[in-house]
């Protein structure tokens, strides 16, 4: 039978005793789990008829250790990110680096991208593109058309694109490079042996392999895009990592780095609205260089990438400012065995 003198031991002893170590979260699911925490702290919009609950202004200590606490009860297990709350009235725009980071944050919790090296992806989008006639004058946008393609996941394989109003167009194949040292010699494989992918060249197998790093991909982004062509080498980095956004499927985690790095390039606004190709409403993060704008747009709930425009910044010989040079809406990714096969269980875009 215990006694009060041992009961009051065994507490002292206890209490010398280190604290129990708590397993640490895997990084992606950390990232999921802050995304749902900035969330809760933005506070619910109370529903019609229920009772509103006041809230209070919590310390710095206590919400850390309400963070401890929803950190030992999470499930492993993948789930969609909740969607983002509207702003509040009076509370300030959010600026483009807070629109990047949720969208990181929701591309994390984004299904995996599992495509083996022999397989394809599929990509299917909505695009448009002003043509000008011979004879000038202002640029105009058609209607926008369907357009699905098939990307070799390694590049060995050659590919397909399919655009509504036009023949099917092989892709090309990554082929191993030849030289020949002199007439009449045997053919050898020259160094290097075949095209090298790269951020403006990607296959899926080396979209899947980008650091994860935010601060590392911009700077391999900025390097690989140094001779791609003149003028704001900002610019080249944040085309470039849109065209990844709107023709690969990468990795959750690569998706999230390709947001912080895009959050990292300086230039960028906010639009409170904007349309994609296929007319969804979204916030976009936007860029200005030499007379054209270039607009990333997010589902204003869920964060995720819709598509992207392109409008002057400038009236020219192409139109007034404003004028619509492009746009494009992403409908569905996938992963088939076969160019031309329709993948099951698509992963589709909101509101697609």
């Amino acid at each position: 039978m215990n006694t009060p003198a041992d009961d009051a031991l065994r507490a002292e002893l206890a209490g010398l005793l280190p604290p129990p170590e708590v397993p640490d979260l895997p990084p992606l699911r950390h990232q999921v789990l802050k995304h749902r925490i900035l969330n809760a702290a933005e506070g619910p919009r109370p529903l019609r008829g229920r009772r509103r609950v006041p809230r209070f202004a919590l310390p710095a200590v206590a919400c850390t250790v309400a963070v401890t606490a929803v950190a030992l009860t999470v499930v492993v297990g993948e789930s969609p990110a909740p969607p983002a709350p509207a702003p509040r009235a009076g509370a300030a725009a959010p600026g483009a680096d807070q629109i990047l980071t949720r969208a990181a944050l929701a591309a994390a919790a984004s299904p995996r991208a599992e495509a083996r090296p022999e397989q394809f992806v599929y990509i299917e989008s909505l695009v448009a593109y002003a043509a000008r006639s011979a004879a000038g004058g202002p640029a105009t946008l058609p209607p926008a058309h369907r357009r699905q393609v098939w990307l070799s996941a390694d590049g060995s394989r050659e590919g397909l694109l399919r655009e509504q109003g036009a023949p099917d167009s092989p892709l090309g194949v990554r082929a191993p490079v030849y030289t020949l040292d002199h007439r009449g010699a045997t053919p050898r494989l020259a160094e290097g042996g075949a095209p090298t992918a790269s951020v403006t060249d990607p296959t899926h197998t080396y979209v899947a392999s980008l650091p994860t790093d935010p601060e590392t991909l911009l700077s391999l982004v900025y390097a690989q895009t140094r001779t791609t062509g003149g003028g704001d080498p900002d610019q080249r980095a944040f085309t470039a990592i849109g065209t990844l956004l709107s023709e690969t499927w990468a990795p959750p985690e690569v998706t999230a780095a390709l947001y912080g790095a895009a959050a990292r390039i300086p230039g960028t606004t906010v639009l409170p609205s904007a349309r994609d190709a296929a007319g969804r409403e979204g916030v976009a993060v936007a860029r200005t260089a030499r007379g054209e704008q270039t607009q990333w747009i997010f589902d204003r709930k869920t964060s995720a990438f819709l598509g992207q425009r392109t409008v002057l910044a400038r009236t020219t010989d192409a139109g007034p400012a404003g004028t619509v040079l492009g746009s494009s809406a992403v409908l569905a990714r996938g992963v088939t065995n076969r160019p031309g096969e329709h993948p099951l269980g698509a992963s589709a875009a909101p509101g697609a």
